[in-house]
């Protein structure tokens, strides 16, 4: 293994320490870099690697792929990535897979499969309402509680259009988007609810962490609103889900 590099990262307001190998991965997380004393530190081994590139052949053969020879980097800012979604948990802060954005200082959460269309349904609401939006995150954003308020943060793992922003907005309501022929929003029903941020939430193997992470989707019902929406991929969505939420 190559020698260890070390540095600090501020994630969901949380100093952590990285002790990895490759300097890529300090580039990836250098908008998020700190002099504060860490919290916690994260330090991927071989073992680690080796479970995201299980994990990530796993996926492939799933959809239908044939798994492809990934670089240590990658493989080793994979294992950075689930190793502080676990840390963060202590810290009443959780990992959820969805495209975050911010409008009027408020934040959405859109959630869904992949493929389903969280980026362009964000995307339309930058077209439609213009800078009174900017996007937190879109693809896994932190949400961290705090006292009955549930904070929205970026972070670099941000998908391939690579859209967030090292900041936070308090959460206005999370929405589980589906396709359809014509736009419709209406909420969702707390045993719904819970179901949508069970599928979508990160998950552990250790038995603590799970508890954790589920007191904490129990605590999101009660301080998020929710709702269904389902959208035919225009403009006019975006309007849709605004006004039916507000």
């Amino acid at each position: 293994m190559p020698h260890r590099i070390c540095f600090t990262a501020e994630l969901a307001g949380i100093p952590i320490e990285i002790r990895c190998s490759y300097e890529e991965n300090r580039t990836f997380l250098q908008d998020y870099l700190t002099e504060k004393a860490p919290l916690f530190t994260v330090e991927p081994m071989d073992a680690d690697m080796e479970r995201m590139r299980l994990g990530i052949d796993q996926i492939a053969l799933a959809e239908g792929r044939k798994p492809v020879r990934h670089a240590e980097h990658y493989l080793e800012n994979n294992a950075i990535h689930s190793l502080i979604a676990e840390g963060l948990t202590a810290y009443d802060v959780l990992l959820i897979h969805g495209s975050a954005l911010c409008m009027d200082g408020e934040a959405y959460l859109f959630t869904a499969p992949s493929g389903t269309g969280k980026s362009t349904h964000a995307r339309y609401w930058r077209e439609v309402y213009g800078e009174r939006v900017w996007m937190v995150n879109d693809d896994k954003p932190l949400l961290r509680f705090v006292g009955d308020d549930v904070l929205v943060y970026g972070t670099p793992w941000n998908g391939k259009h690579r859209l967030s922003r090292n900041a936070s907005a308090p959460l206005k309501a999370i929405i589980a988007l589906s396709r359809g022929e014509a736009n419709w929003i209406r909420p969702l029903a707390p045993a719904d609810a819970f179901g949508v941020v069970f599928k979508r939430a990160f998950t552990s193997r250790d038995p603590a962490v799970m508890r954790r992470i589920l007191e904490m989707e129990k605590r999101l019902l009660g301080s998020a609103k929710f709702y269904e929406m389902g959208c035919n991929q225009s403009p006019e969505s975006a309007r849709v889900a605004y006004e039916g939420m507000n």
